[in-house]
């Protein structure tokens, strides 16, 4: 970036709506102080309304392009104390940095105003533009045309000459009464402080800003803490203070460890697996002629590698051994010359041209005396090595050798002798989903249709559908006459980068004929991240077929919707739940750091060169939008990977998915076609089952669900730590909405979320697999669950076993009443008739007996809680008991495969668990039925009774007391055997002689 350039944030104060009235008359003269980086700007007062509008303009000069991100952008609302009795408090909101849009990127936000304490009373919204400008980019025309109001406002915010001390001292004495303001919030600066922050503009571009985001906790491990605050305060205001003059600044949000040792926060959870580095630069010949390429070898006991041929260039390449895997105790790195050289021939025959290589030396290095580099020491520097030879002497390699560790900068581009050198297919990558959005087209009507001119158009009336087509997806309007309306929502979901063009079809169901077409361009569409902002609707001319130029027009209504989350994932794994607008991004509340160790006992999937088996095994992770895969540790059963990453977290109930694979699209068959990774296990993490800041060491059983039944793959050992600063943040996350906003402004319905959610699925398998390297489709598949929707007879069992099993703390209670009514131990009888009285004389008591009850039992069972996240339950799954015909039938796809003879077998037993289903759907509707038929005279003696009853009941408890009542009814339904019949009682017999519907159901 230019040293000229500088940058300014633009806020736009557009309205507010439904503010609280403040000024004791029903209403409130509100204006906004907002709050940027130690700068502060006001609005306009707008008196007497509770739903001000404002459209002002405020610019903020940012110091620091980098950290932006990290700043908070605070608005407050008050009551002018002009028009009041003293300047209130209306409201306030604290915008991340990260919510921060370019200019032409910002929409219409409306942010609920929060509280400034508990006993604030504080209602409405305020609608707010925040985007960024740099100094070389234009300025929208809107922003030219508002200097002049900037001017005057920046001209009010001066200090007057004539102040008015004796207003300022009024709120002086006015601000002890109200509850303890932060300094950011006073409503109106003193002219003294005005003029110092403008007199210390300029040095606070270069005073380093003090971090807002908190220090975590140090975790409960052996490890020491990572670094002392002052060295990293120091070192911070010594890298900001060198990125502003060179303008190289790193940005602190993504690379978070900025001083102190960075192995140990990049690599704190995994073990140090020792490396030998060798980087090769380049050669140098005494005898330059002839010019020939060069390249050089290098030869560890078994191992032998050579670099590239390079002609005059260097090579600089850095090859990493696995230190484990090494039989030798010396490394030769030798130097070769391709020479070219005729081959004489027959005569008559031309002279072939024959590359001969000529070895120009050698160097050892005795591994014993390799140095050892640990981060942050600084690259060991090459030096030149002289080369022994018997034919030549004078040549010399640039050439550094060192032991070092996974954590070495150098590692991920080197070479690696674990995972097959360079191959790409087998290096650890990193992978983003795609930014994804709902597409919502409303189709309204349409207008002057061209359906021919035949009589038969004009005889017969016509119906008309709408279809829409956004790459793949495809939706259509139910059918109307023409002339009708629709007003119906066609959702579909969109990534970026867009799909060019939203292609919308007016079709004639009668005849399947197209009556024209209209294309819109979807990148342009209007975004709009709450339902508060007016969408403008647009007419489009259909072009009709065979180039017809007017076909009619469309009116239509559409839209990009950033307030809604685009569900990808499986509702039980969800790990991201954040609204696709980046308006509407919130601070994190934690980090989430995963230690990928390695596995163990991993079973062959494969054989190689057709003698042994053999597993290239390889770990994916998926949390929210980020996915990591790491490198493939070729040919071993017991790999170990021993790597490292970290998430943002922004909601603890989410899921951390883990699979782990075998690598088969490194190697290519006959036909140039990569293979297929095969599946070894799959774990899931549930965030809320950690403790914060503690590091979860553990080994989880690796279970494949295959067509033979469930097969054990594996181990994983794998360590997690939840990190989080901020106690208050993270209960405050347990009391907000799972899903954005909107998702419970406008829901959509379950089948349509279903639709959404397999399409979205769709797409990010699809961007996933056009990577280089891809992530392959089986693989993002596997990982997202995108078969739970697809029929399994074992899932049906178990999740019926499921509902049994919470059914089965409602039996326990019931066989346990049931016992008291029987008088099956005496003794617990004779206290449940002194509890019964307890309860009727005391009622007050209840409901804290049931709480202290509920607090002593749950205190009881802390001691008892998991210690360990659970991984993947056979039992629960019911993969044990399952047959191998269910399971073939899970594996089978649609369209079936299999023979009409189990077809038809599989279909007679899903009738056969079909009619059960329906026995009990019909004796469920039964019980409804009769208290219906109970209250609507269908049976009018059932019902006489029942008024007889109603009425002779109604004197009983007008005389005697709701405790006798209660009393006598205890007394009586826990009544001694001796007086109790076995035939049912006469109200259950009653009720099951009243009517229902069954009878009349054909």
């Amino acid at each position: 970036m230019a040293d000229h350039c500088t940058r300014k944030l633009i806020v736009e104060v557009c309205n507010a709506k439904n503010l609280m009235p403040k000024d004791g008359q029903g209403t409130a003269s509100a204006y906004a102080i907002v709050d940027f980086d130690g700068q502060r700007r006001r609005t306009k007062t707008k008196l007497r309304d509770l739903n001000p509008v404002w459209d002002e303009k405020l610019e903020f000069l940012v110091h620091d392009i980098q950290s932006m991100p990290a700043e908070l952008l605070e608005i407050n609302l008050y009551n002018d104390k002009k028009t009041g009795k003293r300047s209130t408090f209306l409201g306030k909101v604290k915008l991340p940095g990260t919510a921060f849009v370019k200019a032409g990127e910002e929409t219409l936000v409306y942010y609920p105003l929060e509280k400034r304490s508990v006993f604030s009373q504080i209602k409405g919204d305020i609608g707010v533009k925040v985007f960024y400008v740099d100094e070389e980019a234009p300025l929208a025309p809107a922003e030219s045309s508002a200097e002049p109001e900037k001017k005057a406002e920046a001209a009010e915010e001066k200090p007057p000459e004539n102040p008015k001390p004796e207003e300022d001292k009024k709120a002086e004495e006015e601000k002890p009464k109200e509850e303890a303001p932060k300094e950011e919030e006073k409503p109106n600066p003193t002219p003294a402080e005005t003029s110092k922050s403008e007199d210390t503009a300029a040095a606070a571009a270069a005073t380093p800003a003090t971090p807002t985001t908190p220090t975590p906790p140090p975790s409960e491990v052996e490890n020491p803490p990572l670094a002392h605050k002052e060295e990293q305060t120091s070192t911070k205001v010594a890298a900001k203070t060198k990125a502003e003059s060179t303008q190289l600044i790193i940005n602190e949000l993504e690379l978070r460890p900025l001083s102190g040792d960075q192995t140990r926060i990049a690599f704190d959870l995994v073990d140090r697996m020792p490396f030998l580095y060798v980087r090769v630069v380049k050669a140098k010949r005494a005898n330059k002629e002839p010019v020939c390429p060069l390249h050089a070898k290098l030869v560890i006991g078994t191992h032998s590698i050579k670099t590239k041929s390079q002609i005059d260039k260097d090579w600089d390449q850095v090859f990493a051994f696995d230190k484990e895997g090494l039989n030798s105790t010396s490394l030769e790195v030798s130097v070769w010359a391709e020479e070219q050289k005729k081959e004489e021939q027959k005569e008559g025959d031309a002279a072939a041209v024959v590359v001969v290589e000529n070895c120009l030396g050698t160097v050892s290095f005795d591994l014993q005396e390799v140095p050892k580099r640990v981060p942050p020491d600084s690259p060991l520097a090459p030096q030149w090595y002289s080369l022994e030879s018997d034919k030549s002497s004078g040549n010399d390699v640039m050439v550094s050798v060192w032991i070092g560790t996974q954590a070495d900068e150098a590692f991920q581009e080197a070479w690696q002798s674990d995972s097959g050198g360079l191959i790409p297919e087998t290096r650890a990558k990193v992978y983003l989903s795609p930014k994804l959005w709902y597409l919502r087209l409303t189709v309204i009507q349409t207008q002057d249709l061209q359906l021919g001119s035949g009589s038969e158009a004009k005889v017969r009336s016509p119906e008309l559908y709408v279809k829409a087509q956004l790459g793949a997806q495809v939706f259509k309007t139910s059918r109307a006459q023409v002339g009708s309306t629709w007003n119906e929502d066609l959702v579909f979901v969109a990534a970026e980068p867009f799909e060019p063009f939203l292609v919308v079809l007016v079709e004639d169901w009668s005849n399947g004929q197209s009556v024209g077409q209209a294309k819109i361009h979807v990148p342009s569409l209007e975004r709009r991240t709450d339902d508060k902002a007016e969408l403008k609707s647009r007419w489009f001319n259909l072009v009709g077929a065979e180039n017809k130029p007017y076909a009619g027009r469309i009116h239509v209504r559409a839209c990009l919707e950033g307030g809604y989350h685009v569900l990808d994932e499986a509702a039980n794994a969800t790990s991201d739940v954040r609204a696709t607008a980046k308006q509407l991004a919130k601070s994190p509340i934690g980090l989430l750091d995963v230690g990928i160790r390695g596995a163990s006992n991993l079973l062959p999937v494969k054989t190689k060169d057709g003698t042994r088996g053999t597993t290239d095994a390889y770990v994916v992770a998926k949390y929210g939008p980020k996915w990591v895969r790491t490198r493939t540790i070729l040919d071993r059963f017991n790999p170990r990977w021993n790597e490292q990453y970290t998430w943002d977290v922004y909601d603890p109930c989410t899921v951390l998915t883990i699979g782990v694979f075998d690598n088969g699209r490194y190697k290519r068959d006959e036909s140039g076609k990569p293979g297929r990774d095969l599946r070894i296990g799959k774990i899931r993490v549930r965030l809320s089952t950690l403790d914060t800041n503690r590091v979860y060491l553990n080994s989880y059983t690796l279970t494949v669900l295959l067509p033979n039944g469930a097969k054990k793959m594996g181990e994983i050992e794998i360590a997690v730590r939840f990190s989080c600063s901020s106690w208050l943040s993270l209960i405050q996350a347990y009391g907000t909405p799972m899903l954005p906003r909107m998702h419970y402004l406008r829901p959509l319905g379950p089948a349509q979320q279903d639709i959404l959610r397999q399409t979205a699925m769709r797409i990010v398998t699809a961007r996933l697999a056009r990577s280089e390297p891809p992530l392959g489709q089986e693989v993002v598949q596997f990982m997202l669950d995108t078969d739970t929707h697809v029929w399994s007879m074992r899932k049906s069992k178990a999740n019926w076993f499921r509902v049994v099993g919470c059914l089965s703390r409602a039996a326990i209670l019931a066989r346990w009443l049931d016992g008291i009514r029987t008088w099956a131990h005496p003794p617990t009888t004779v206290l449940v008739h002194a509890l019964l009285i307890a309860v009727v004389m005391c009622p007050q008591l209840v409901l804290p007996t049931v709480f202290m009850y509920a607090f002593l039992i749950l205190a009881l069972r802390f001691r008892y809680r998991m210690r360990v996240p659970h991984n993947v339950d056979l039992r629960l799954s019911y993969v044990d008991a399952v047959s191998p015909d269910e399971l073939d039938e899970e594996f089978d796809g649609l369209p079936t495969t299999r023979s009409p003879d189990t077809i038809r077998f599989r279909y007679d037993r899903l009738r056969a668990l079909a009619s059960r289903a329906q026995t009990l759907l019909g004796d469920l509707a039964a019980q409804g039925e009769r208290l219906e038929a109970l209250f609507n005279w269908k049976d009018p003696r059932a019902t006489s009774i029942f008024v007889v009853v109603c009425l002779f009941a109604s004197l009983v408890f007008y005389v005697v007391p709701f405790k006798v009542f209660v009393l006598g009814s205890g007394f009586y339904y826990i009544r001694h055997p001796r007086f109790r019949g076995d035939m049912p009682s006469a109200p259950l017999n009653f009720f099951r002689r009243l009517p229902s519907l069954s009878d009349q159901i054909m």
